[in-house]
């Protein structure tokens, strides 16, 4: 999976991919990430990449012919499967839709920021608005290495057992049941008899039961 990132503030976005899982992931091939600043494509004697709202208002507006030069140049040398505007009134980022861009082969997410970009740039040249969460950034850095966590780790190969993902929340539409490790019994907190029992198919009803438990408690909206 080749991740093209169009971002006026790439700084903010590196030190998610330089740790952890999503390091692993882009040292092995699995996936690779490039920043792209659309101040490298603004024709201006300033680099401006933002002007005044028509009509007037408050705030400032990313210009559409910066975005468009560097979307077209990354589309002279590569095909994508998505161009993808991350937004506060995008549709919401779940599970099935990561499980979704987690399939695809090349994409390009674009950062807004101050008031959001020029709506001719998502008429004409995005193909998903997503948003991580009915709330507001001032832009969309962290919410694209959000996005880019949530897809990337579910790329095969990339995990060291690819099953921990199935087992995960939301994969089944149901929370996931509650989870232990050694000691067994700590300051006389004791870990469910039935887990160290042995028993795997008895497990395996524990943890079906006690995830619908916890979906119905924390989650109903999710039945």
């Amino acid at each position: 999976m080749r991740i093209d990132i169009i971002s006026l503030f790439p700084e903010l976005l590196k030190s998610p991919f330089e740790a952890s899982i999503i390091k692993k992931a882009l040292q092995s091939g699995k996936a690779s990430v490039y920043f792209h600043n659309p101040r490298d494509y603004s024709h201006h004697k300033n680099k401006q990449v933002d002007d005044y709202p028509y009509g007037g208002g408050a705030g400032m507006v990313m210009m559409i012919e910066p975005i468009d030069l560097c979307i077209k140049a990354l589309k002279k040398n590569y095909q994508y499967d998505a161009i993808i505007y991350l937004t506060p009134d995008g549709e919401t980022l779940n599970q099935n839709s990561a499980n979704h861009f987690s399939t695809l082969g090349n994409i390009i997410i674009l950062c807004g920021h101050y008031k959001g970009v020029d709506q001719r740039v998502r008429d004409n040249l995005i193909s998903h608005e997503i948003s991580i969460g009915d709330f507001v950034l001032s832009g969309g850095e962290l919410a694209a290495a959000i996005f880019c966590d949530s897809i990337i780790r579910l790329i095969p190969g990339v995990l060291g057992n690819e099953s921990s993902a199935l087992t995960d929340s939301f994969q089944d539409g149901l929370l996931a049941p509650p989870i232990y490790t050694r000691p067994a019994d700590y300051n006389g907190w004791k870990v469910p008899n039935i887990l160290t029992s042995g028993n795997t198919p008895k497990i395996e009803t524990w943890r079906e039961e006690k995830a619908l438990e916890r979906t119905t408690r924390l989650r109903p909206d999710l039945l």
